[in-house]
């Protein structure tokens, strides 16, 4: 039986041949039903975002292998400049530039959603098997990890901002159990995560700094609140975590 997933690699690229077209027509299924859509394509359970998608990944493709029109350049340089004269605000047909805008990864361990930002996320996986180490794993540092060929060290998040365990409730996820890999360069760090909803884009006005406290540990980890969905979620400060678990871990 042919896949939606199938289905929208197949219909990915089409060349027609009365056209005259030097490149082929894209079906752009992340602005219709991926992250920039309505999200209701099925696969984001899976992928969590457009950009872990083969189809995403063979739309890049194709549009690097295609010669660019002769007003190219011209076009974007009127974009940007026009962009860049925009006012942010709220009402309707304004453009809220992107530098406006925050994008975060929203997902829960034990009864608390908590978020990071996006540019510090490497991958969402699957669990993977940890490997304790001899006489230093302990209750935050869970042990080592192989993430596509390269060993991490896996650290237990809920443990070190002191959360508590799930409820029966909320125990019972529509995507349970996944591995978040984040941080730069040398400094990656895996943390487990009871479920993953997914990728946001808030403005930064949405960003409150009154944090709400979700346990006492975790306050100064806070670095401020927004809401998503009628609840109030702890949004984390990347750099004082990552810091962290580079100095206090072991």
């Amino acid at each position: 039986m042919t896949t939606n997933k199938q289905r929208m690699t197949n219909d990915l690229v089409s060349l027609p041949e009365a056209s005259g077209l030097d490149h082929p027509t894209l079906n752009d299924c992340w602005n219709q039903i991926g992250v920039m859509g309505d999200r209701s394509c099925g696969e984001l359970k899976t992928v969590i975002h457009c950009r872990n998608c083969k189809v995403y990944s063979a739309a890049g493709r194709s549009l690097l292998e295609r010669n660019a029109p002769s007003n190219y350049l011209e076009e974007w340089t009127n974009i940007l400049s026009e962009a860049s004269k925009a006012q942010v605000g709220v009402g309707e047909g304004t453009l809220v530039r992107a530098a406006d805008t925050l994008s975060v990864i929203i997902f829960r361990l034990g009864n608390e959603r908590l978020a990071l930002p996006v540019n510090i996320l490497q991958e969402v996986t699957p669990p993977q098997v940890i490997h304790s180490v001899p006489h230093r794993s302990n209750a935050v540092f869970l042990g080592l990890i192989n993430i596509r060929g390269e060993t991490l060290l896996c650290v237990s998040l809920k443990d070190l901002l002191g959360l508590e365990a799930a409820t029966t409730t909320q125990a019972s996820s529509i995507n349970p159990q996944r591995m978040i890999v984040a941080g730069r360069d040398d400094n990656k760090w895996v943390f487990p995560v009871d479920e993953v909803h997914g990728i946001y884009r808030f403005h930064l006005s949405e960003f409150k700094e009154t944090p709400v406290v979700i346990a006492k540990a975790a306050e100064a980890y806070t670095k401020g609140v927004i809401t998503w969905q009628d609840q109030k979620l702890n949004f984390l400060n990347a750099e004082l975590l990552f810091y962290t678990l580079s100095h206090k871990v072991f």
